[in-house]
């Protein structure tokens, strides 16, 4: 069954088969020539997979990131930031990563975040002086923070596959989300301080005072989602379908930015992408079944331990294989087909399962900043119209930062197992 599966796999993907129609021709073949259970069980399968409370987490949190992009909320959040960090040597790029932090944990989406924030601060970077590179790379390397910072759909996906709290990943999600925001503020300073970029306006204490009430539903609703998450108050999925509630109400009646016109664009648009992750999601979902049934995972941990003999040997050789399969297709489904094989190891290797989805989420950033498969550079070749090859170039200094943070989260666990372990005992 394995040669089939690996064969297969490989005909299909060399085939340029779209991700779910693969799953499901692979668990076809390994079904129909290796066992006796009846076809029939796929559609039974691909049914079960998507009879879960949570999964109503996604097309929610996908809604409300398209109503902000679309809306007012990204605009005050960069005003209050440019409040904030605007005055300090590279003022406007700092307000830029600090924004894309906020709007990260309010969409949960990478790309989106790029286009909320990229749309407004590239220019504006270009406009005050920044090297055009440097702007273009910092905005679209710090978008990727919309699914490590929490609420996170490559999270919940993960959560899925591996049968784990939503709750405490995404609080494991903070301490690298902030560690990377920190190296990348850091790497903005010294950039700034080279090459003389200065803050581009002062505020009074009037004008602070009115662009922070202005700002200020935005920046509640990170609080209202997440602070009611953690407190229990309310789970994911319901904290998801209030951003929706909260989203709306805030463009709609206080920032009244949201026309019916672009609310039709929106909703439209958030079903296509959810149809197409909840498809793929149910695929993955049954050839997980399929290889649990089978005890493959068993058989992958048997001959890994054979060979690797560490923990972090393991941990540092998944990571080499996510950033090589992110060169085949992207990182989200290749995270929900390869982590539940590697199930059976990580629980050898005694490797929590919180911690290895942070890294995971951690390595599909990766996905989003290279090609060919990197939605954000897609998304700042959209914005800059310039081709993939000079937004993949203006990227490659901030992936080497990033590079150096998956190694610190990686070889140090407590980065993103302090706070579930603190509020978890």
């Amino acid at each position: 069954m394995v040669t089939t599966i690996i064969v297969s796999f490989a005909l299909t993907l060399l085939l340029s088969f779209p991700i779910s129609i693969l799953l499901g021709i692979v668990t076809t073949l390994a079904i129909h020539f290796h066992t006796v259970t009846p076809l029939t069980i796929i559609p039974q399968q691909l049914f079960n997979a998507l009879d879960n409370f949570i999964l109503l987490a996604i097309p929610f949190f996908i809604l409300a990131g398209e109503i902000m992009t679309e809306g007012e909320i990204a605009h005050r959040l960069i005003d209050v930031m440019n409040v904030f960090v605007g005055r300090f040597s590279g003022g406007l790029a700092l307000a830029t990563v600090v924004a894309c932090m906020f709007f990260a944990a309010l969409s949960g989406s990478s790309p989106a975040t790029v286009v909320a924030i990229g749309t407004i601060m590239i220019p504006a970077l270009k406009k005050y002086g920044y090297n055009e590179d440097f702007a273009t790379g910092l905005v679209t390397s710090a978008g990727s923070l919309g699914i490590v910072i929490p609420p996170s759909i490559p999270m919940i996906l993960y959560c899925l596959v591996m049968n784990v709290s939503v709750a405490k990943l995404f609080m494991a999600g903070i301490g690298p989300g902030l560690l990377i925001g920190g190296v990348l503020m850091g790497y903005t300073i010294y950039k700034a301080k080279k090459y003389g970029w200065s803050s581009h306006r002062k505020y009074s204490l009037k004008e602070s005072i009115t662009i922070v009430r202005k700002g200020l539903w935005g920046l509640l609703l990170p609080i209202i989602v997440l602070g009611g998450i953690y407190t229990g108050i309310f789970t994911p999925t319901e904290a998801a379908a209030i951003s929706v509630v909260y989203a709306l109400f805030v463009e709609f009646f206080i920032y009244r930015e949201l026309t019916y016109k672009k609310l039709k664009k929106v909703l439209i648009d958030s079903a296509v992408l959810s149809g197409a992750l909840l498809f793929i999601l149910s695929c993955a979902m049954t050839f997980v079944w399929l290889l649990t049934s089978e005890q493959i995972p068993q058989q992958v941990a048997n001959s890994v331990i054979r060979y690797v003999h560490h923990w972090w040997t393991f941990l540092i050789a998944v990571d080499i294989l996510f950033l090589i399969m992110g060169t085949f297709m992207d990182d989200v489904s290749a995270m929900l087909i390869l982590s539940p094989i590697f199930m059976e190891t990580l629980n050898r290797f005694h490797i929590n399962l919180i911690h290895y989805g942070v890294v995971m989420v951690l390595v599909i950033e990766f996905g989003f900043l290279t090609p060919p498969f990197g939605l954000n550079l897609f998304v700042s070749m959209g914005i800059t119209e310039w081709p993939l090859m000079r937004v993949a170039r203006a990227v490659t200094p901030f992936i080497l930062l990033l590079l150096l943070c998956v190694a610190l989260v990686t070889f140090i666990p407590q980065i993103s197992l302090f706070l579930p372990n603190f509020f978890y005992r």
